[in-house]
C-alpha cells in the first residue's frame, strides 16, 4: 500500500496518521522530494479521470494563468500540467490493491478497510 503527496498537505497529514492509528503498513511517496512520473500519473488518470485527480480548488490551481487552466483539456495535458506543478493533484493519493483512492474522510477510510 501505498500513499502519495505533500508531507506539510493537512489532509494528507490527516490521512497518515489515521493510517498509523489503525497500523497499516504504508510507504509514503512525497511528490516534493521523488517528483511525479507520467507512467504513474496515467494510470491514475486512466482509473479515475483527469478531472478527478486535478485539484481545481486549491491555491496552486487558482495561481495558474487563465491561458494554462484552459490548456487542460485531456488527459495528456493535465498529466504535463500535474508533472510541472506537482501541488495541483489531489491529495493524498491512496494505492491500494491496485486501486487507487483520491483524497481524506475518515468515513471513506473506514469503509475502505471494513471497520
Amino acid at each position: 500500500m501505498k500513499l502519495y503527496g505533500i508531507p506539510n498537505c493537512t489532509t494528507v497529514k490527516k490521512a497518515r496518521a489515521w493510517l498509523d492509528d489503525h497500523a497499516c503498513d504504508v510507504v509514503f511517496h512525497d511528490f516534493k522530494k521523488q517528483g511525479v512520473d507520467a507512467t504513474w500519473l496515467r494510470k491514475v488518470v486512466a482509473q479515475v479521470g483527469w478531472q478527478a485527480l486535478v485539484n481545481t480548488r486549491g491555491t496552486t490551481w487558482r495561481q495558474l494563468t487563465d491561458a494554462e487552466k484552459a490548456a487542460v483539456i485531456d488527459d495528456a495535458s493535465a498529466i504535463a500540467l500535474m508533472q510541472a506543478y506537482p501541488s495541483v493533484i489531489k491529495r493524498p493519493v491512496l494505492e491500494r490493491n491496485g486501486k487507487y483512492h483520491l483524497g481524506f474522510a475518515e468515513e471513506q477510510y473506514q469503509a475502505l478497510f471494513g471497520e
